[in-house]
């Protein structure tokens, strides 16, 4: 028996190093993960955009172009063109309704500083106008905050350098964070709009919005470098 137990010591005392080692690995690990990676967890948590993708050149940091959007077009427009696909953290568009009296820049992309300018656009969804799903939101009680005041029937228009798009709301929609399936690709031309429910107590898990349907479509004639000429 006195053997066992020195047999049993001495393995006791060769494996503890390493499951100390181990341990203190894992502690380290998890101390030295980037504020960024925080940031880009959150942001996954808070609006469900699984289908963005980072900055072109990550090590360069975010690069914000505030564009000018054309939104008075008085030239010759057609029901087809081509797409001017923005690079990350562009201001590509203006979201316009009458009806919230709403005027809101949008971003390509998904970040902490565009947020704060914006509504954000997921670059995983389709350019407005483009069949699919274009995926839009915005920080919760900012840009996006009146959204359950929207009716079915009103009018939503995104203008882009490339064009301008009319979409009617065709419905509210309600749903939690845990939930994606507003926000996956569809075949049909549709606008998503969303944002998170505000919460006196802290932050929400449920989100509110509209899907609304694409109703024309008009691209601009003659264009150079993505500005109506």
């Amino acid at each position: 028996m006195a053997e066992i137990s020195k047999k049993k010591g001495t393995v006791l005392h060769i494996v503890t190093p390493f499951i100390v080692a181990a341990i203190a690995a894992g502690t380290a690990a998890a101390v030295l993960v980037k504020p960024s990676d925080k940031i880009k967890v959150y942001l996954n948590v808070a609006f469900m955009d699984d289908l963005k993708t980072d900055p072109e050149d990550a090590s360069s940091g975010l690069i914000i172009r505030d564009n000018e959007i054309k939104e008075d077009h008085a030239g010759e427009t057609s029901d087809t063109g081509d797409f001017i696909r923005p690079k990350y953290g562009e201001m590509y568009a203006v979201i316009k309704s009458d009806s919230l009296s709403l005027d809101v820049p949008v971003y390509w992309g998904s970040d902490v500083d565009l947020f704060e300018r914006g509504a954000c656009q997921s670059t995983g969804s389709v350019l407005a106008g483009d069949n699919g799903n274009s995926v839009i939101s915005a920080h919760e009680d900012t840009f996006f905050a009146e959204l359950n005041k929207f009716k079915v029937g009103d009018t939503v228009v995104i203008n882009t350098n490339y064009g301008y798009f009319t979409y009617k709301v065709k419905e509210l929609i309600s749903f939690t964070k845990d939930t994606n399936k507003y926000v996956v690709p569809f075949k049909d031309n549709r606008l998503t709009l969303y944002t998170c429910k505000k919460n006196v107590l802290g932050r929400s898990d449920e989100r509110i919005g509209v899907i609304c349907e694409l109703t024309e479509k008009k691209f601009y004639v003659g264009t150079e470098g993505g500005k109506a000429e």
